[in-house]
């Protein structure tokens, strides 16, 4: 008789770990016992050696479906006598790793329960078991059980502690389980917040939904604001209600078949849309669907999701096939309202009804979006049902590191040993609310992962709100600045397990750069310890800062000018006097800091075709300009790749010069041609840019693989050529499948850079190299500042006016940078 204590780590809290323990011991005729336990699951288990290897075996080759097991380790114990094996309550243990599993959409043995009359949960919103229902949303600590979740409030009747405490019942040990008899109920609200008399809430608000209201309905990570989608009137209120013109909303559909109906989708959509993370999945409308116009103006895609709670699914059913828009419960930028009191507050002027319940949500959390290309995921927010499942690193962290991501399209990232747990989406911090969201979420996973960070790592520029919390909060820890279009580089390394040099090309909209400008169109050469700029594109003027992001026909009078151009081809887009101002701003350099963006270079050759000279939310004026690339051409715009002397900016870096691609594109617009065949030739120009010059640093350095990552790479045509062209010339191609292109992605790239930086001292880096900082290095062992205060690698966090270039620089780091909120608070 030998007896063997088990240690498992990975995601086995929440997912019906112990109870299958508990059966396969049993069924093994093994005894002792699981508990749950900080780490993990903590397993003592006694019997014949032949019986325990097979144990083992089961253990880790056929766990649940939900569980993912990162390691298990075993010693041997003498044998103690047990006389059956037991669940033991859960302990505690500070020394390992918490994992925490997301929220999973309902299983189908609970939508059977569901929509059986005769079954004591027949439409009861809040049905679960082990294998699916709220997780990260309902955890206020770990380990993971009932009195630690929100469910603690909800004493379990007779009928459902018999179920919990039954080894064979696919209810045993499910935290959040609950009947109508003891559970969550649901109440239907008017646009005041009073109850109203109803007699089945479902009922009254698909009866509301029918009938064109609009419908604040309470879900797993928050609010949504509902509305029909097949009616156009219900959708422009919406939109006009909550101050969200343009901007695409999602919908959601009964099933698979109703996905179907409204869009086209391969088998690899279909999965997604199905798999217990239920995302909302980017597919391709069909001609003529009958979706309200303005659900998605404009626009070739739908974002569509599948019900992923007993909620969602009774709501849906009550509608009978009819589609229903499913947007975040907010105003504009807003973090999505999670509590009711807030969301009464804040919703009252959207919502007619409100359909709500008393299970309270611990942490807000945004539904995901993904989308497929080629075959595979590449996610485009990645929360609910996503989060926060860790993800490998390729080094070692240092200790406890804490990643802060950037400013935009927010993330952060815990970092212990090998491990990253990343954040849900947190939304953009320009906004005080989401800064506040933000800021809730980190001391959450800090006491939900039970981590104390060690070290913190944050973006290069001074004015992000997550560079602002890691200088106020970080007291004796190091601080590691790290340059955005590195993280982006070190990014889709990581999640590729790459630990090699590689080329980067990183392509977005707005970063701080080493040298005090703004870069996005950037190529890196290095690894995670250091990085050299080996080309980017020209710099071009941004006149007014944020404004040319919001108006793209600023950014192309800029680059019209740049070529030599006049700006007759904007007479329609701006007034005379707008366009001798901003002409005046660039001549002038006024608020008009230089910027490297491939972000606004397809904005302005957007803006040059006519496809808009306004855009309501980020990335519109590109994100139509693709759309429109329904022609082929085999012919590209031409474009230069320049070297510069010593003295420019970027020292030793190529500059890729695109003077002569709008030359040809306003050639093409003053001939007449379609914006789709200007829209065709560009995106294969810049695949070709990607090309030629990946081809060229290869012949300078050898490097022979390249990642693909920045927010541009969210353009699916784009991505598809790009990455056609390059493995054509023989290139070792990797783009983004676990985290986002965007900013969504940086703070697993911080975490990889912090996990290979050495902490004691600085590295010894060869001339034209920059450290993880964007510290430039002058030769061997010299990490001494550039003499030049405008020249490479320059980090200057508070100009004196009279340095060269202060004025400029100023300007860039208000580009997406300081928040108004913040700067209100500095002030008072």
């Amino acid at each position: 008789m030998d007896r063997r204590v088990i240690a498992v780590t990975g995601v086995v809290q929440g997912v019906g770990f112990r109870p299958f323990v508990h059966g396969l011991a049993e069924h093994l005729g093994l005894r002792g016992f699981v508990m749950n336990q900080s780490g993990g699951v903590l397993i003592e288990v006694e019997g014949d050696p032949g019986s325990l290897d097979r144990f083992l075996a089961e253990l880790t080759d056929r766990p649940p479906p939900l569980a993912r097991i990162d390691e298990v380790c075993w010693t041997p114990r003498p044998a103690t006598g047990e006389s059956r094996f037991r669940i033991d309550p859960s302990g505690g243990d500070a020394t390992h790793s918490v994992f925490i599993s997301p929220d999973v959409g309902t299983c189908s043995a609970c939508l059977t329960e569901l929509f059986d009359p005769g079954d004591r949960r027949y439409r009861y919103p809040f049905l679960n078991c082990t294998h699916c229902g709220p997780r990260l949303t309902i955890v206020t600590g770990a380990p993971y059980d009932r009195e630690r979740t929100t469910m603690a409030r909800f004493a379990m009747c007779l009928e459902c502690r018999a179920e919990y405490n039954d080894p064979g019942d696919r209810r045993f040990h499910a935290q959040p389980i609950a009947c109508p008899a003891c559970g969550p109920r649901l109440r239907i609200l008017d646009e005041h917040g009073c109850p109203l008399a109803s007699a089945d809430p479902l009922v009254d608000a698909g009866i509301a939904l029918r009938d064109g209201l609009i419908v604040a309905v309470k879900g797993l990570g928050g609010y949504h604001l509902a509305c029909r989608a097949d009616n156009e009137t219900a959708v422009r209120e919406l939109r006009r209600r909550k101050h969200r013109e343009e901007k695409p909303f999602a919908v959601m559909v009964r099933d698979r078949a109703a996905a179907e109906h409204w869009c086209e989708i391969c088998p690899a959509e279909a999965e997604l849309l199905e798999s217990p993370r239920r995302p909302i999945v980017l597919l391709r409308r069909r001609t003529g669907a009958a979706i309200a116009e303005s659900v998605a103006p404009g626009n070739l895609w739908l974002g569509i999701m599948l019900p992923y709670t007993p909620l969602h699914h009774l709501l849906v059913a009550e509608l009978d096939g009819i589609p229903i828009v499913l947007t975040s419960g907010n105003r504009s930028d807003e973090p999505i309202a999670h509590e009711d009191g807030d969301a009464l507050a804040r919703l009252h002027e959207i919502a007619d009804r409100f359909l709500t319940h008393d299970r309270p949500i611990h942490l807000r959390c945004d539904d995901s979006v993904t989308r497929v290309v080629d075959g595979d995921e590449m996610p485009l927010r990645r929360s609910r049902g996503y989060a926060p499942l860790p993800l490998n690193l390729p080094l070692e962290c240092p200790g406890a590191v804490l990643a802060l991501g950037g400013q935009l399209k927010a993330t952060f990232a815990l970092g212990r040993r090998r491990h990253a747990f990343l954040s849900h989406h947190l939304g953009d911090l320009d906004e005080y609310s989401a800064y506040r969201a933000y800021v809730e979420a980190i001391a959450h996973y800090e006491r939900l992962f039970n981590f104390r960070a060690e070290r913190l790592v944050h973006d290069l520029h001074p004015d992000y709100g997550s560079t602002t919390w890691a200088r106020e909060h970080a007291g004796t820890r190091p601080l590691l600045a790290v340059q955005h279009h590195h993280a982006h580089m070190a990014s889709c390394m990581a999640e590729h397990g790459l630990n090699e040099p590689v080329i980067g090309v990183t392509f977005d909209g707005t970063g701080y750069g080493t040298d005090g400008q703004i870069w996005g169109g950037e190529f890196l050469t290095g690894d995670y310890r250091t990085f050299r700029r080996a080309a980017h594109l020209r710099p071009i003027a941004l006149p007014g800062g944020d404004q040319a992001i919001r108006e793209p026909w600023r950014v192309a009078a800029a680059y019209l000018l740049d070529a030599g151009e006049d700006l007759d081809l904007l007479r329609d887009q701006a007034s005379p006097h707008a366009l001798a101002n901003v002409g005046r701003m660039i001549e002038r350099r006024l608020n008009a800091p230089l910027t490297t963006s491939a972000g606004r270079l397809f904005d302005a050759v957007a803006a040059l075709a006519g496809v808009r000279s306004r855009v309501r939310y980020e990335g519109q004026a590109a994100i139509e300009f693709e759309w429109m690339a329904s022609k082929f051409l085999n012919e590209d715009y031409p474009f230069d790749i320049e070297r510069p002397t010593s003295g420019d900016s970027g020292r030793g870096a190529r500059v890729i010069s695109v003077r002569p691609l709008i030359r040809a594109v306003a050639r093409d617009v003053r001939l007449g041609h379609e914006p789709a065949v200007i829209s065709r030739r560009f995106h294969r120009t810049m695949a070709e840019i990607v090309g030629r010059v990946c081809s060229l640093i290869r012949d300078e350095t050898g490097l022979d693989a390249v990642v693909l990552s920045g927010g541009v790479f969210m353009n699916v045509l784009l991505t598809r050529a790009a990455v056609a062209r390059l493995t054509v010339d023989g290139f070792r191609v990797y783009r983004h499948r676990l985290v986002p292109p965007n900013d969504g992605g940086l703070s697993l790239g911080q975490l990889a850079i912090a996990a290979a930086h050495d902490w004691r001292e600085p590295p010894k880096l060869p001339k034209g190299a920059a450290d993880v900082s964007g510290n430039p290095g002058e030769g061997p062992g010299d990490l001494s500042r550039a003499r030049d205060p405008d020249g490479p690698g320059r980090v200057r966090w508070n100009h004196p006016p009279s340095l060269p270039g202060a004025r400029a620089r100023g300007a860039a780091r208000r580009v997406r940078a300081r928040p108004c909120w913040l700067r209100s608070l500095e002030t008072r």
